[in-house]
């Protein structure tokens, strides 16, 4: 039986992989970003079985719209992969009230809107499995990127929370947490100057540098373990869990 799977923030690395990939694997794909694929760099290919929703998911009003048109398209979802994100980087006491305000609504408060609406689509099919999408930032952070770390800490306490609650309706919730992803989000990040000023290229090897594997991830190499997790095969006795991929970069003290 084909599974269904809605994804959110598909437009960018992390969440076109994993769209990737769940049509590889045979799963129906439901997909949701704020910039239509036309306008994303190498977009414009969602699989055609699939169905892709143009919203923008930090506006309640969009998340009933969103799950209305999901409704229409398959009555039951057996997973959620909540994946769309923003990054102010800038240090705390420059970032103002409309900012904080604007990633912890893209972060968390999405997240809360669309598990509420996805719960009964997950009862219906017998029980399901949530994945959220947070970051190495909610365990380990650096200078100036507080609201952003705060966001993606309030969703592991989230995912936990949730994982207790959903288990009688047989459906699990685990958290994923990416370190250094070759993404547009990353790049755009790196003007933070915590990995020198050079060129991007420049910028891209010093943090590289300071990962255990010595590179930096690929958005596929997230997408598998996002997949792991939404598997009820693979991943069946794991729930309310902070799964980190990193290569190694939170294992090596930062005094080394």
């Amino acid at each position: 039986m084909t599974k269904t799977v809605l994804i959110t923030g598909v437009g960018g690395g992390i969440g076109r992989a994993c769209v990737h990939h769940f049509a590889n694997k045979g799963w129906r794909v439901i997909g949701v970003d704020r910039i239509a694929l036309s306008e994303v760099e190498g977009g414009g290919d969602f699989p055609k079985n699939g169905r892709f929703i143009k919203a923008d998911i930090s506006h309640p009003d969009s998340a009933e719209q969103i799950f209305q048109q999901a409704r229409e398209f398959h009555p039951t979802l057996d997973a959620l992969v909540n994946n769309a994100a923003v990054q102010v980087a800038k240090p705390l006491v420059e970032t103002t009230v409309e900012e904080w305000d604007a990633v912890m609504a893209s972060n968390l408060r999405s997240v809360f809107l669309f598990v509420k609406l996805a719960h009964p689509l997950m009862k219906a099919a017998g029980g399901g499995a949530i994945v959220n999408v947070s970051s190495v930032h909610a365990v380990q952070t650096s200078a100036n990127i507080a609201a952003y770390a705060a966001s993606k800490g309030g969703l592991l306490a989230l995912t936990r929370a949730l994982a207790i609650e959903f288990a009688p309706d047989n459906i699990r919730v685990n958290a994923i947490l990416p370190g250094a992803v070759d993404t547009p989000m990353l790049r755009a990040g790196l003007g933070r100057g915590h990995v020198g000023h050079g060129d991007m290229q420049e910028r891209l090897d010093n943090l590289a540098r300071k990962t255990v594997n010595g590179r930096v991830g690929t958005p596929e190499e997230i997408a598998h373990a996002i997949y792991f997790l939404a598997d009820n095969e693979q991943s069946s006795f794991m729930t309310g869990q902070a799964m980190i991929v990193d290569g190694g970069a939170t294992a090596r003290l930062s005094t080394e």
